[in-house]
């Protein structure tokens, strides 16, 4: 099973938040594997230019020596734009890199770790686990 990390799972490992750590830790002692969306990066990046912090900042690059950073397709795009859709209509909308996300996850079948299961439980055959609730 491959796990992409929800830009809020990547703070609070920034952050050294022990329940995300352990939860890693015991993700990749399974033999699971974990993958950034290019998504996160960019939100994760954006903060810091927004607000600098070059402790945390050292930390995000370690991360993504540790953890690949996925490829956006023309796929990957096509099942983002199919998200929109079915939120608007549905009165459910959310943003644009929550939907990028939800799209990088769904097309590549990849499981969402995230803390906002709010912001992604009206994307169909998108499957996610809230993993600061669920390590506690």
């Amino acid at each position: 099973m491959t796990y992409v990390l929800d830009t809020n799972i990547v703070s609070y490992f920034i952050q050294e938040d022990a329940r995300i750590i352990s939860k890693l830790r015991s993700v990749l002692a399974a033999n699971h594997s974990i993958v950034l969306s290019p998504a996160t990066y960019y939100e994760i990046w954006r903060g810091f230019k927004h607000k600098p912090s070059p402790k945390k900042e050292k930390a995000f690059i370690r991360m993504c020596e540790l953890y690949p950073i996925g490829k956006m397709d023309l796929a990957i795009w096509g099942k983002a734009a199919d998200i929109y859709a079915a939120v608007r209509k549905a009165g459910r909308p959310i943003e644009d890199t929550d939907i990028l996300i939800a799209a990088f996850c769904v097309v590549n079948d990849y499981v969402l770790a995230t803390n906002n299961t709010k912001h992604f439980t009206n994307v169909d055959g998108l499957d996610y686990e809230n993993w600061v609730t669920e390590v506690i």
